[in-house]
Order: structure tokens, then sequence, then C-alpha cells
């Protein structure tokens, strides 16, 4: 039973860490990056565990299997560890005060709850609410960063952004989480989810004062799709190419935030990765052949110009949905329009490395937002 119990540790280690570090390895190479590269201590752990198993099944008498067991499991413990010390490696150079509690405990999202929910429009009826993450202390004025949450366009709400919005407000960054319409079968929200960011957008403007926001030093960012909204909807308004449809159109904000974003609708549809496809077809109404200008109005990639804000950009570097070479490609590409890109590419970090909050790809995320919100260009 010990050496049963042996193989099944052997086996599901080894599976991890290969895959996380041979990414190209079917099957392995997509949970191995997911439960490797966030939490590669609780692999060590549980692979130092299985060599210990091993150890017993050699020595009661099972020799052969014992030793390859323990060789197995030891081995995975030494991968698993040495992409904890490159993650810890790159968290150090961001400057990341990490907390190697947080590291063992926070293996998801945090209790948080938002310091107040405000209204911020309605749509078709239906209240659009976000979440206000403040500072303490608002004698004087904060940065602030609207985000959208992720969920392909159609799925998730602004409950996932409380880790990261609770954190900015304790380094004080107004966070302000935001809901917006999500697409369904025969209700694409192509043009109604962009201008809800637009409304978001205006009411913290609005209201700016009440909360101690800097109207000068507001962002717009988000996650996944999220991003892609941000981006996109972020770039138009400093293009002109987008107004409101009700009320005034708001000033563009200050920067843009995009953490794996998709920066090419049609090349989501075309990728087809994790649902992809499915996610650009229910958020345009349709293919790129049937709606070739909903998809190219909807894609960041459309937007670049001079003049745009400066602009962060965070991925893993084993994302399969947002490929960093992808993500990097376009971090050139403002780049040679003269915008002020930062381009930052998480080591061991797959699609959403964020949910696990304690991760060290997690914590140095958040540390690379903090110091891009509020050091300012010259600094990057």
């Amino acid at each position: 039973m010990v050496a049963v119990l042996a193989f099944a540790v052997a086996f599901l280690t080894a599976a991890i860490t290969l895959g996380a570090h041979v990414p190209a390895i079917p099957k392995a190479g997509v949970i191995g990056p997911v439960l490797g590269g966030q939490y590669p201590f609780h692999v060590a752990a549980l692979a130092l565990a299985g060599a210990v198993l091993g150890v017993v099944a050699w020595r009661s008498g099972l020799v052969r299997g014992g030793r390859a067991l323990t060789a197995v499991t030891t081995l995975s413990m030494l991968a698993a560890l040495a992409i904890g010390g490159i993650q810890l490696s790159a968290a150090q150079q961001a400057g990341t005060r990490i907390s190697a509690h947080e590291v063992l405990s926070q293996i998801a999202y945090p209790d948080a709850t938002p310091d107040t929910t405000q209204v911020y429009a309605t749509r078709d009826g239906q209240a659009l609410t976000a979440d206000l993450y403040l500072p303490q202390h608002r004698n004087s004025n904060v940065p602030a960063i609207v985000l959208a949450h992720a969920g392909g366009f159609r799925t998730f709400d602004k409950s996932d952004l409380r880790g990261t919005g609770r954190w900015l407000a304790g380094h004080g960054v107004a966070a302000i989480a935001v809901d917006y319409s999500l697409a369904a079968p025969g209700r694409p929200t192509w043009n109604t989810a962009p201008q809800d960011l637009l409304s978001a957008l205006r009411w913290v403007q609005a209201h700016a004062d009440e909360y101690g926001i800097d109207t000068s030093r507001i962002s717009m960012g988000g996650m996944s799709a999220g991003g892609t909204l941000a981006m996109n909807t972020a770039y138009r308004l400093q293009n002109g190419t987008i107004r409101a449809a009700e009320g005034s159109t708001p000033a563009p904000p200050a920067s843009v935030v995009g953490f794996y974003p998709g920066t090419d609708v049609s090349q989501m549809w075309k990728d087809d990765v994790s649902g992809s496809r499915e996610a650009a077809e229910l958020f345009t109404g349709g293919t790129p052949a049937q709606y070739p200008q909903r998809y190219r109005e909807v894609s960041p990639t459309t937007d670049i110009r001079k003049g745009l804000q400066r602009t962060l950009l965070v991925v893993g570097d084993r994302d399969r949905s947002a490929r960093p070479e992808t993500i990097k490609s376009f971090a050139a590409s403002l780049r040679a329009d003269g915008v002020d890109t930062t381009f930052r590419e998480l080591p061991f970090a797959e699609h959403a490395f964020d949910d696990a909050y304690g991760s060290l790809t997690s914590q140095t995320s958040r540390q690379i937002l903090l110091d891009f919100l509020t050091k300012g260009p010259r600094h990057q």
C-alpha cells in the first residue's frame, strides 16, 4: 500500500514538474504550468512526502521499485524547487516584498470586501455596479485604477478582483473593480461593454473628490478579456474614435494596464485556445468573416498609433492563450510609435497566474502594477 501511494505521488509530481519545464508535452504541458507554476513549494512538499514513502517501500523489501520511486520523487522535488527559485529571483528583481505565509496559505482568492459598492450606470434596466477599494488615509489625492475582470467576455464578475483591489488600496492606490455587460448567445456585447467602461470611467472622474482620487492619475486596466476591453476602450478614447452613447464622454485615462490580454480578437478566434473562438463569437455576434469591422473595432491592435497613454503589459511565459511572443510583439509596436510601454514576462506562469493570490508570480505582478501606477514614466 505504501508503494502504491508512493507511485501515485511520483506520477503526479513528475507530470506536474515535467509539464511545467517542458510545456510541449501533451496534457502534462497544460496542467504543469498551472500547478507547478502557482504552487511550486506545495508540489515540492508533496514530492518530498513521496520520496519518504519510496524509502519506506525500499526498506520494506520492494528494493527496485522503492529506489525508482525515491529517485523520481526526489527529482520532482528538485524540479519544483528550481521553479520556485527562478520565480523568487524574478520577484526580487522586481523589488517585491515576498510574504512566505501568503505563498503557503493563500492558494486561491482571499476573503476581502470592498469599502463600498456603487451603481455607476444602468443598462437595459440592469444596474451595473463597481466595488471600490480605498486607501485608509485619503486626505490627499491618490492614484486610481478602473479594473475590468477576466472571463472571456461572457462570465465571472468583479469579485475576482477583490484580492488585487484590497492589496492596492493597502498600498495607497484606489482600485475600482467594475462589472460590465456579459455576452451570451444572441446577445453580443462588442458595442455595449466598451460603453460600460466609458460610463465607469466617467463615474470615477465625477466622484474623484468624494473618494480622494487624483483625476490626473486614473488608469484603466484589466485581466484577460477585461484587459482587452480596457485597452481597446482607453486607446479609442485617446484616439477620439469612441464617444459615450449616453451622457458626456469622459477624459481618457492617464495610463493603461493589460494583464495577459487578448490584443487581437480575430487572432483569438483563429487560435481557438481554451474556448477563445466561442468567446470571440459570443462577444462579436459571429465570425471574423461575418463581421470583420466588429473584430477590427474591438481589437487593441487596431488603435496603435502615436500619442497613446503609457502602457503596462504583463504575461506569463507559459501562457497558451495570450502568448508571450504576441504580447511582446504588441509592446514592440507600441514602442515603435513612441508609446511609453512597460513589458514584463513572468517565469513559469500560465494564463490567469494571479488566481493563486499568494503565489510568487501573483505577488510579483502586484508589485509591478503598483510601481507602474505610483512611480510614473520616469521610473519605468
